[in-house]
Parts: C-alpha cells; structure tokens; sequence
C-alpha cells in the first residue's frame, strides 16, 4: 500500500449513463464516504467490482478504508485533513507511477484543507473536498488548477453551490443532483471540470451507504487540433517555459516528486 503523508504528521444498478463513452478513455469514479457511518470496504469493493474504474477517488476516508487494497488489490493512497480522522483517498488497479502529491489549500478559521493530486501520465487528476464557504472554495480552485499539468481535471466534492468561475476548465460532470442538504435541498456538488480534456460519459450511481452519490466520468485527452485557441496558446507558452528553467539548471536532475507528503507543482514555480 501506498500511504501518501503530509510533511506534518448494498448498491442498486447503476444509472445509464449520459453519454456512452468511446474507446481511449480513463474512468474514473468519486465518492464521498460519510466517514464512519457511511460506505464501507465492502461496499467500496462491491462498487470497484461492478465498474472496474481506472482510478477510485474518495473524500472523508478513515484509516480504516486501507483495508480495501487487501480485498480487491491494486495500489492505495490516503492522506488525512490535517487534525481530521479523515481525508482524501485514491484507489489504482495497477501501481501507481508515483504517490499522489499534496498540497495544502488556502484555508479559513476551523479546518485545512488539502488536495491530492496524481499523475496519469496524459493528464493529472486532483481529488478535492473544498470547504463550505462560496469564495473560500473557489480561491481554493484556483490553488489547485496552478498545480495541474496543462490538461488536468477536479473531481470530488466541492461543497459549491453555482458556477465555478475558474477561467480555463468547464464543468462536465453530471448534471443530477449528488447530495441532499439537511436530507432535504437537492444539491449538484460532486462535480468534474476539466481543462484540455473531453468527458466522453458521465452518470450519477445510487448513493448507496453513503450521504452522496457516487459519479462516473470518462475522460480522455482533447485533440491538439480541436482545443480552442487559447488552450493551444497556454499550452506552448508553458513548454517553453519548462525547456527554459530546464536550460537555466543547467541540464541537473529533476527533483524528486516521489516522496511522500511532496508538495512540489507538475509546473515549477506554479505556487
């Protein structure tokens, strides 16, 4: 089992989904938790099971959820909120190249809030549970979308109500609500923006034990020749970048983003 440190120490059928997803693509699945009293490992296995996701994102897991890599195998990640019993986790059926990098989150009076974020090679994925307050959480994407490669998503549980307004990412998840407030107000927070990616299906599953339902999306990355111009713009503009910190080191090694609790950016200088 991977466990990613800080530096400081019974499901129904799914629904169809929206789109039917093309070859090419990663599914990927976000659930919260209810830490506790809510989906447990073998709910989570049930779950893997059936979908057979290329990567497994959980909010308000506890310690205890590590216990699901002996059950389906694959490659496990946890990080808990700073103070909290619980956190942010990812599941892998395959190893994953290197643990999930952490950073920290701009934070307001009661909790910290963290983010994981992994690299899949053609693009990078940030787990995310956001804090409640509607301008603290939206500072907190634009934290995160810093620390994202030129084609990256957002997935999990934002706590937002309203657009986003994240310049540069669009929001393709599903459109259903995923959460009921006081069990009550339907509310769409478990959410998907990508920048440079295309959400080839999407769908909302039952909520099962847990207070939200999971979601599913598919995403794959854009076609250089159908991004719009100033992704295309963005994208050069940060390999030129890159090829000049690179030349400016003096052609040294990269540093070392493999070890636990990292919180360096894919971009240098990004924080």
């Amino acid at each position: 089992m991977s466990t990613t440190r800080r530096l400081k120490p019974a499901l129904r059928s799914p629904a169809p989904p929206e789109t039917l997803a093309r070859p090419g693509s990663r599914k990927i699945v976000s659930w919260n938790l209810l830490r506790r009293v809510g989906a447990n490992v073998a709910s989570i296995a049930t779950l893997i099971e059936r979908e057979k996701p290329d990567l497994f994102l959980m909010q308000e897991a506890t310690k205890d959820i590590a216990a699901l890599q002996a059950k389906v195998g694959g490659d496990y990640a946890w990080t808990p909120l700073p103070g909290r019993i619980h956190g942010l986790a990812m599941w892998s059926p395959v190893p994953f190249v290197r643990p999930p990098e952490v950073i920290d989150l701009p934070h307001g009076a009661m909790f910290e809030r963290i983010s994981q974020i992994l690299d899949l090679g053609d693009f990078g994925v940030a787990n995310v549970h956001l804090s409640h307050g509607q301008v603290l959480n939206r500072r907190q994407l634009r934290r995160i979308a810093q620390n994202l490669p030129e084609r990256g998503a957002v997935i999990g549980d934002y706590n937002l109500v309203g657009p986003t307004l994240l310049p540069g990412f669009r929001d393709v998840g599903p459109r259903l609500p995923t959460h009921a407030m006081a069990k009550v107000v339907p509310l769409r927070i478990d959410r998907c923006l990508v920048r440079g990616l295309t959400c080839q299906s999407r769908s909302v599953l039952p909520r099962g034990l847990s207070d939200h339902h999971p979601i599913i999306v598919h995403l794959a990355p854009t076609p250089e020749a159908v991004l719009p111009a100033d992704e295309r713009v963005r994208g050069m503009a940060a390999l030129v970048g890159r090829l000049r910190r690179a030349a400016g080191r003096g052609g040294g090694a990269a540093p070392d983003r493999s070890a636990p609790g990292a919180r360096s950016s894919f971009r240098e200088g990004s924080r």
